[in-house]
């Protein structure tokens, strides 16, 4: 059908319905019957319909309010990134009345992340978006949030037993199954493999991690059933202690010249290695931190996973906003690239474009 712009009153003759039908149907407002809305929607559909989104903030009178539920991060981390995501939606949607505010918590920390869920309460919130961290902590909260008729979004870990509104971030699973994949291309037979995790591993809030676990496993068992596997333990702040684990663990196991991490600290032990002037033939992480993409970059770390942060917390911003604000209907997953980086592509990557 030919573009044009389309009135409410057009819109309502070329349905066979009246203006305040119309008028309902675009602003989910209302009850509007199966038959008519389907009319309406089948004419929206034909013409290609869409709102003028500038008029709609000039003309709302409501201020909503996003609250965005993250952990504390410092300069250049991987929250950092979330939040600079979160701010440039955020910056985005002030012509529409919209104000985004924020709860921090200190990762894998349960208290601190029940205070954040707390301090909710005291916010008059139209819609949340939540970097989940401890599952049943989670499900109270969302149970709340729904009761109240509060919509959620789910960033970086899909909680799939509550009804997010929509979910954006990685397959973790399948980033795992992709992280083996491109390791064992650089296997040969006798090798072995160590993964290094850290003494958190079994944390409640640690789901993400055992996910990547789960699909790099799976990969491994797939297609090498008789690959020697070695966990190393890392304590997640005293380097020391890593250190003197390192030197033992390597003098013992020569052929040990594979690893992974499933985390974003990939520095840790790219850093021992540097130190002790060692290079594993494969060794593979996650996340483009400064630190693991300057090892990327000197050979120490082969691979590491971008997650895209920034466009995560862009993504979902915008996503609670076009289902408050534009009443628009939300793609329940909206999954990021499993983004490979080696040093030849690094200098290249954007995550917005």
């Amino acid at each position: 059908m030919e573009s044009k712009n389309y009135t409410i009153k057009d819109i309502a003759r070329m349905a066979g319905v009246s203006a305040g039908t119309v008028d309902r149907v675009l602003h989910n407002r209302g009850d509007v019957s199966p038959a008519s809305r389907e009319k309406v929607k089948k004419v929206l559909d034909e013409i290609d319909y869409r709102p003028n989104m500038f008029a709609i903030g000039l003309a709302a009178k409501k201020r909503y309010h996003i609250v965005c539920i993250i952990p504390y991060y410092i300069e250049n981390d991987y929250w950092h990134a979330v939040s600079c995501g979160i701010n440039r939606a955020a910056q985005e949607l002030q012509p529409f009345n919209v104000g985004v505010d924020y709860l921090y918590y200190n990762h894998a920390d349960r208290i601190s992340y029940e205070e954040a869920c707390s301090g909710l309460e005291q916010l008059k919130a139209d819609a949340v978006l939540i970097a989940p961290n401890f599952r049943e902590e989670t499900l109270r909260l969302t149970a709340r949030l729904e009761q109240e008729g509060i919509p959620y979004a789910f960033i970086d870990f899909n909680i799939e037993q509550t009804h997010a509104l929509c979910y954006i971030g990685q397959d973790s699973r399948r980033s795992g199954y992709i992280a083996a994949k491109i390791l064992m291309r650089h296997y040969e037979e006798g090798q072995e493999l160590v993964l290094f995790l850290h003494n958190r591993k079994n944390s409640p809030a640690e789901i993400q991690m055992q996910r990547r676990m789960e699909g790099f496993m799976q990969y491994l068992a797939e297609e090498y059933k008789h690959l020697t596997v070695h966990d190393v333990v890392l304590h997640k702040e005293d380097a020391s202690i890593n250190k003197r684990l390192l030197d033992c663990f390597f003098a013992g196991h020569p052929q040990a010249v594979l690893g992974a991490v499933f985390n974003s600290r990939i520095y840790h032990v790219a850093d021992y290695l540097y130190e002790r002037g060692l290079k594993l033939n494969g060794f593979v992480g996650y996340d483009l931190l400064q630190k693991n993409v300057d090892y990327l970059k000197s050979g120490e770390v082969n691979y590491l996973i971008g997650q895209r942060p920034g466009l995560q917390g862009y993504c979902g911003v915008k996503a609670l906003c076009n289902h408050i604000v534009f009443k628009q209907e939300v793609a329940v997953a909206k999954y990021m690239p499993i983004d490979i980086l080696m040093k030849e592509n690094i200098d290249f990557y954007f995550e917005f474009e």
